[in-house]
């Protein structure tokens, strides 16, 4: 076996028996956004939806999500595994099953889903697995992670005539999941907002440049 293999992360998501075990304490955040200036932790105002969405390295995915006019608050977090309240060194050990996600809050009289989902399908290429660009691991999948049967049904469609859009540009397959949220495991403090706190950080996102249809 080569040396280096006892260091890649698996590309596969780990069994609950497999995934690390985590911890009962939850991750302590800042009370509020440092650019919508909205609480990070709910209860949210009455009428707001969320939704949770993975699409790579999550620093770069938020901050495509606070500028969208209707959103109401974003956090950076860890879902769509088994590990309660991961740290972020478990998750990118490929043991937690964990995906990078945003937290993504709206005001559906001012922003549809559809339209944020826009964002999402445009912002990164859902075609590549377990990766995004040069971003490699379980936790870099592309995810919509929905809190109602309304919120699925505007996914699926959306995926749809993404997929369409994506074929008829020689593209291949959707590797998107689209999922019922669990639960969501707020990252550490530096990770909230980080593109606003260091505007020259990493941000890894690329998309396929093929505009996804209404």
């Amino acid at each position: 076996m080569n040396i280096l293999d006892r260091y890649r992360k698996p590309l596969v998501i780990p069994s609950a028996d497999q995934a690390l075990p985590g911890r009962d304490q939850a991750m302590q955040v800042p009370d509020r956004h440092t650019v919508l200036g909205t609480p990070l932790v709910g209860p949210f105002p009455e009428g707001t939806e969320t939704i949770i969405l993975g699409m790579g390295c999550f620093w770069g995915a938020e901050r495509k999500f606070w500028q969208l006019p209707g959103v109401y608050t974003t956090a950076v977090g860890y879902s769509a595994g088994h590990t309660p309240n991961p740290i972020y060194e478990e998750v990118c050990s490929g043991m937690t099953g964990h995906n990078e996600v945003v937290l993504v809050v709206y005001d559906p009289a001012v922003i549809s889903l559809s339209q944020i989902l826009t964002s999402f399908w445009e912002s990164h290429d859902p075609t590549q697995g377990m990766r995004q660009g040069n971003d490699v691991g379980t936790q870099y999948r592309s995810g919509i992670y929905y809190t109602s049967d309304a919120q699925r049904e505007v996914a699926e469609s959306s995926a749809a005539r993404y997929q369409e859009a994506l074929a008829e540009n020689g593209l291949g397959g959707l590797t998107t999941e689209i999922c019922p949220a669990g639960p969501f495991y707020y990252a550490e403090a530096y990770h909230q907002q980080y593109l606003d706190k260091n505007p020259g950080g990493y941000c890894g996102l690329g998309g396929t440049g093929v505009s996804c249809p209404s």
